[in-house]
């Protein structure tokens, strides 16, 4: 058992919504809590087969809403579970009619003012990590996937947030760290016991996060309020580039929320023509932006009918995929295909969906490798580029 941290149940962190689901990194399965009556419980869902269904895991009690699960890439569930000051970790499956548990290990947490959260699910689909927030620094803990249960993998000074990987080997990890009063993302190197080195450092006073990344193109989709003080922009730039991070009016809505949640992979070189989905929390409700860096235009989108919202992932080929639940479809995926060019609609996902035809088709990327980061800058404000 391990020293550790507490997060208030359920909070939402930095005000941005969760996520009616957890999907792996490989698209291949989903984990949300399911509520059966006044009970909750988790269930499986398994998205690579011809049709999409769902597997429940209840346990010997209905779970706390704040329990956390997320899939692993051999389909197992792994949750996460307050108990008596500790966090207990467990991997579910199913087995016949019931539900089988493997017992990971429980980290301690003596301090009330702090928090721990799982991680976004690591590439490869075989680890699970956690950050741990403390008074003035921040854990990474190995929470599954570790040969002795939860392991301590580095320590950040700073309160951190966020979480994006940025590479698909599951070394290379974003966090948003806040240190001096102001919010920058940096990258942690977990094979390096967690050495820290700058990603965005946009402006000196701004505060500079990220909020999702494509390891095959190197998109990144960022929130500053550098171009706009006092007011937070999403923006977007190129791990490694040299060119300025541009903040697109389109994406400047008054009054919503808007959040990236999915970015099209394979797009090899191409950073400029991937399919980026939003989720779009206004007045009237919540709904799906599709936009591409390359375009002008945001396209809106009603959302399926309870779709799980902020869960999706596209396909190489430009098809997105929101999961959904009614009552007459309890495990559904509804599939979109993005827009094909500067005035055209999503299409209906029949196909083979892509992003037209002036985007010709690429091999398939090289051997994954983990490089390091290449801090990205902004140039002077004065030359924000924001189409």
């Amino acid at each position: 058992m391990t020293a550790c941290a507490i997060e208030p149940e359920a909070a939402a962190e930095d005000g941005a919504p969760q996520a009616g689901c957890t999907i792996t990194a490989d698209g291949a399965y989903a984990a949300r809590l399911a509520l059966d009556g006044g009970s909750w419980f988790p269930e499986r869902w398994t998205l690579d087969g011809p049709e999409p269904y769902a597997v429940p895991l209840p346990g010997n009690q209905p779970e706390e809403p704040g329990t956390e699960v997320q899939p692993m890439g051999d389909g197992r569930v792994l949750i996460r579970r307050r108990a008596e000051g500790r966090h207990v970790f467990s991997l579910l499956y199913p087995t016949g009619p019931g539900t089988g548990e493997l017992l990971i290990g429980a980290v301690e947490c003596p301090d009330e003012g702090a928090r721990l959260r799982l991680l976004p699910p690591a590439p490869g689909g075989e680890k699970a990590y956690a950050l741990a927030v403390g008074r003035r620094s921040s854990t990474v803990w190995l929470v599954a996937g570790g040969a002795f249960g939860p392991e301590h993998v580095a320590e950040i000074p700073g309160r951190c947030s966020g979480g994006v990987w940025l590479d698909r080997t599951g070394r290379m990890l974003a966090l948003d760290r806040e240190t001096g009063g102001r919010t920058k993302a940096v990258v942690v190197d977990l094979e390096r016991a967690g050495e820290v080195s700058p990603l965005l450092q946009i402006a000196d006073g701004s505060d500079d996060r990220l909020l999702l990344a494509d390891p095959d193109s190197g998109l990144l989709l960022i929130r500053s309020d550098a171009p706009s003080p006092g007011e937070d922009r999403l923006g977007w730039g190129v791990l490694g580039s040299t060119l300025p991070v541009r903040f697109p009016e389109c994406l400047r809505l008054p009054d919503c929320a808007v959040a990236p949640f999915a970015v099209q992979p394979g797009q090899v070189l191409m950073p400029e023509s991937c399919g980026v989905a939003l989720r779009i929390d206004g007045p009237v409700g919540s709904w799906v932006g599709l936009w591409r860096p390359d375009r002008r235009r945001l396209h809106h989108l009603p959302a399926p009918d309870g779709w799980l919202a902020g869960a999706g992932i596209w396909t190489g080929d430009g098809v997105l995929q929101l999961p959904y639940a009614t009552a007459e479809v309890p495990c559904g995926v509804a599939r979109v295909a993005a827009p094909s060019g500067e005035t055209g609609e999503p299409g209906d996902g029949g196909g083979s969906g892509g992003m037209g035809p002036e985007d010709p088709v690429r091999p398939d990327p090289p051997e994954p490798v983990a490089p390091r980061p290449v801090p990205l800058q902004q140039a002077p404000l004065g030359r924000l580029v924001t189409k």
